[in-house]
């Protein structure tokens, strides 16, 4: 059994208003079910067990590109989200913050005696996870988030997250059930982060035939169990700098965005009329589905799509937002008609970025966009948790920003 990884998050205080709350519901369904309609469930698994592909789906769902309310409003927004069709998904997402947490045992048993699995397992799987990270490895962090997501089929994934009663940080652990051998057979590659002093291994309760192996990690070098480990760790400040981001990647869309015309390019014909504020969006949406592991090492990027609530980088575009989804929601509702041209087009705007990532040189400040984003901020709807972004004044209206 491997840990896919950890992500060190400051931590946010606050609720997600439920101007963004709703949108998140059913943008990241959308999400959801592009990836089953293209790949299959256990892909879903997969990119929920990547730390930097989770923190990037936070993003263009428009929670703070770094912080760690991105779990508990993520998670749960697609508990609500999916769980009312999870016959029809074979996904069932159990557990949630405080409570919520202590619940998941009773529902992965609910969720075998839809599905045939064996509830006993599932059980036996979320608390030797939890014990792992919360007792086994004492870190300085002590749980308050588990979800254990499951398929049909058996194989799942978990996510939780703990609370440091000290530094006032988060760290998110994700877990992936996929060639499950032993819990203690390497449960983690490693642990890396800021030092909270020693960090000590333990076997829990349930899992006592197997102590041996966890004191063998113990006896290990640090260094060398956490030379391989997955690692990400988030600032504690809420703007966005270049060194955030991937400059081609991000440069590269924009260009095809913002410049090209849909009339070029006969695969996106699909999309003829969509603005190319909208066009960004979905552009950063697609690379969400259908993008490899190695395109999330800069989930600020994913940022660029919907903003964020807190005004980082800029206000929540809720027209955009609401284009995003109904244009994914189309996309969805046809293919289970089996008209997949619209999904598809979505497909191959990422592969037109990519291409024009081949030969692109950045010549841009991301300051620029971003305050460009925010001038322009009121003309898609901008919101934040202080309110509607507000028309400029003509002294502060700028001219038109030119990329490239």
């Amino acid at each position: 059994m491997r840990s896919s990884g950890t992500t060190d998050l400051p931590l946010h205080y606050g609720k997600v208003p439920a101007w963004l709350y709703e949108r998140m519901s059913t943008l990241g369904l959308s999400i959801v079910e592009a990836i089953l309609t293209d790949y299959n469930k256990d892909e879903v698994l997969r990119r929920l067990s990547d730390p930097f592909w989770f923190q990037s789906f936070g993003a263009v769902l428009g929670m703070d590109w770094h912080s760690s309310g991105i779990t508990t409003s993520v998670m749960g927004a697609l508990k609500r989200a999916i769980n009312p069709q999870s016959s029809s998904l074979g996904l069932y997402i159990c557990g949630g913050k405080g409570r919520l947490s202590r619940e998941t045992p009773m529902e992965l048993l609910r969720v075998a005696e839809k599905t045939g699995l064996v509830g006993e397992e599932l059980v036996r799987a979320s608390k030797l996870s939890a014990k792992v990270d919360n007792t086994a490895i004492q870190d300085g962090y002590q749980l308050y988030l588990h979800n254990f997501i499951v398929s049909d089929k058996g194989n799942w994934t978990v996510i939780q997250q703990g609370m440091h009663d000290q530094d006032g940080t988060a760290r998110r652990y994700h877990w992936l059930s996929e060639n499950l051998k032993s819990f203690v057979e390497e449960p983690h590659t490693g642990i890396n982060g800021i030092s909270q002093g020693q960090i000590l291994n333990l076997t829990a309760a349930e899992a006592a035939d197997n102590r041996a192996g966890i004191l063998s990690i113990v006896q290990e070098d640090p260094n060398e169990t956490v030379r391989d480990f997955t690692k990400l760790v988030m600032p504690n400040r809420h703007h966005v700098c270049s060194s955030d981001v991937d400059l081609k990647r991000l440069g590269a869309l924009l260009y095809v965005t913002r410049e090209l015309h849909t009339d070029n390019f006969e695969e996106l014909l699909l999309l003829k009329g969509v603005g190319p504020r909208t066009m960004q969006s979905l552009a950063l949406v697609s690379e969400v589905i259908h993008g490899g592991p190695s395109r999330f090492k800069d989930p600020a990027r994913f940022s660029f799509a919907h903003g964020g609530k807190d005004g980082h980088p800029f206000p929540v575009p809720i027209h955009i937002y609401d284009d995003s989804i109904a244009i994914m929601r189309k996309g969805i509702e046809k293919s289970k008609l089996g008209q997949m041209d619209k999904l598809k087009t979505i497909n191959k705007l990422h592969q037109i970025v990519l291409q024009a990532e081949t030969n692109f040189t950045p010549q841009f400040d991301v300051q620029e966009i971003i305050q460009q984003e925010r001038r322009d901020s009121w003309k898609y709807g901008g919101r934040t948790v202080m309110g509607k972004a507000q028309k400029p004044s003509d002294n502060d209206s700028g001219s038109q920003l030119s990329l490239f």
